[in-house]
């Protein structure tokens, strides 16, 4: 089973966010992410690219005001 991983920015930076993903929902510019194993974190930010091949989600950054 391939589960996503997300990353924000870049998927070759530092900016690892998360792993073993199964749901993301989005709601403006919140995203909801939930694990397999039941952890759940909420970003600020857009999805950027979703990447099936490889198991990714690149998430771009909110503003910050």
């Amino acid at each position: 089973m391939c589960l996503a991983k997300a990353y924000l920015g870049e998927a070759e930076g530092n900016d690892f966010i998360l792993e073993d993903i199964v749901r993301l929902s989005i709601e403006g510019n919140k995203l909801h992410l939930a694990t397999l194993f039941g952890e759940h974190k909420d970003i600020e930010g857009i999805v950027k690219e979703v990447d099936f091949h490889n198991s990714r989600i690149i998430i771009e950054p909110g503003l910050k005001k």
